[in-house]
């Protein structure tokens, strides 16, 4: 039985992510800023069939309480064998490109957030020298375009901080995953136009968990866009900086 730590579990990946570990057995905690959400979340899961499930509150920005965190959440599962890191916000980018407090922020709750609780993450799973992690990214982080840059250079740090992290701890028999997510019909993007690209939280979950289970280290969902953003790399900056897009 895996025990897996949720971070940002009232997501909408996060629920189906994690339905998807509890349908096969997996003890979970999810951890959520809003509270009363993450346990409703866990009484959906346990009406879906799940077994052991616990849920508390988690401020990403509240890095004084993430060591405690990591340890509640172990001493609730009884062990802690994986995380998954599924928090972030999209933001406004015409706020963000105007506001540099707004940009601060933005940055902070995307890349600084996540780079400190996963360095606890990593110590703490390092130490038992087994587990895994999973980060759930963009590919908006693949390259700097006028539409997104603010929280696409947060998502691109967080994926060569992964990197980084994931070659730190390749000894260690931890399994760290990055997930590079495309369109996702979600409440974070809702009302940004529909594209025929998006697809559900249910089938980007499903993705995320078959390639987690082949103990892959760099994942696209859905997997064509490993191939659209390789296009989209190879086009010349002097004609990518006029994109609007």
């Amino acid at each position: 039985m895996k025990r897996v730590l949720f971070l940002g579990a009232t997501s909408s990946i996060a629920r189906a992510l994690a339905l998807c570990f509890a349908r096969d057995g997996a003890a979970l905690y999810l951890a959520a800023r809003d509270a009363d959400e993450a346990a409703r979340v866990a009484a959906d899961l346990n009406i879906r069939g799940a077994g052991l499930v616990r849920s508390g509150s988690f401020e990403a920005t509240g890095y004084a309480r993430h060591t405690e965190l990591i340890s509640h959440a172990a001493r609730e599962l009884g062990g802690l064998d994986g995380v998954a890191l599924c928090f972030g916000t999209l933001g406004e980018h015409f706020n963000a490109a105007r506001d540099a407090a707004y940009a601060r922020d933005l940055v902070t709750e995307n890349f600084t957030a996540a780079a400190s609780i996963l360095t606890e993450v990593a110590n703490y799973l390092g130490i038992q020298r087994s587990g895994f992690i999973i980060v759930l990214g963009s590919v908006a982080g693949e390259r700097g375009r006028a539409g997104n840059y603010v929280y696409g250079s947060a998502k691109g740090g967080l994926a060569l901080f992964t990197q980084g992290l994931r070659a730190h701890m390749a000894r260690s028999g931890v399994h760290i995953m990055t997930v590079k997510l495309g369109l996702v019909d979600t409440p974070m993007t809702y009302g940004r136009g529909r594209s025929l690209l998006a697809v559900s939280p249910t089938t980007a979950a499903r993705g995320i968990y078959s390639a987690w289970r082949r103990r892959a280290e760099v994942v696209y969902v859905p997997w064509f866009w490993r191939p659209v953003m390789a296009v989209v790399r190879a086009i010349p900056e002097r004609i990518f900086k006029y994109a609007r897009f």
